[in-house]
């Protein structure tokens, strides 16, 4: 979940925070364990108990500035059936990482947010796409990298400010099924820093 206004924040509640994020990592992990459109194969699911997640943190729920893109670039997205998936880059989101870990640096990122075509005016409508690697991947993280998607409830302007939680970070159902054809990240979406927040895969 999004949000473009930053004075909405001041009232974050780190406790119903928690909770409600635990409360649809419990709700995820019973669609993959039951669901007809569970990415787990039927043979597998018996055996399936639970995904593996970080613990959340609340610092890596932050808040980034958006630049748009009056132009956007297309980006051709390899996939890993070997296909491209063509979406268009719209917005750049800036963040300031700030650890409390001594073992990791602060960091400042820049994330590629993508958008698929869409007839002009309407991408508005669309939510925002950011696939990533960042330094977990391929070894606490899925090796094809991990998608966020935001979706702000208005049309964002140079400055605007959103809230990006990683802890919201997820791997592509590909990771699970090879029936499944996912985009991988583009280059200017391979982070230099760790982001040990979300969804874990080993």
């Amino acid at each position: 979940m999004s949000e473009t206004d930053a004075d909405a924040d001041a009232d974050f509640d780190v406790d119903q925070w928690r909770d409600e994020l635990e409360a649809k990592r419990a709700e995820k992990n019973e669609f993959f364990a039951e669901h007809p459109q569970s990415p787990i194969p039927p043979e597998e699911r018996d055996g399936f108990d639970g995904l593996d997640y970080f613990d959340p943190d609340p610092e890596y729920r932050v808040t980034a500035t958006a630049t748009v893109h009056d132009d956007p670039e297309v980006v051709l997205m390899d996939t890993t059936a070997g296909r491209e998936m063509r979406y268009l880059w719209t917005v750049t989101l800036s963040v300031d990482l700030e650890r409390t870990d001594e073992d990791l640096e602060d960091a400042t990122l820049e994330l590629a947010a993508y958008q698929q075509e869409r007839p002009q005016g309407n991408r508005a409508e669309e939510p925002l796409f950011i696939p990533f690697r960042d330094k977990t991947t391929g070894q606490q993280t899925y090796q094809g990298g991990r998608y966020m998607e935001l979706a702000p409830d208005r049309e964002l302007t140079d400055g605007d400010e959103l809230v990006v939680d990683f802890n919201l970070a997820y791997t592509p159902f590909c990771a699970y099924s090879e029936t499944f054809d996912c985009p991988l990240p583009p280059e200017e979406n391979w982070l230099e820093a760790a982001i040990p927040a979300g969804e874990r895969f080993e």
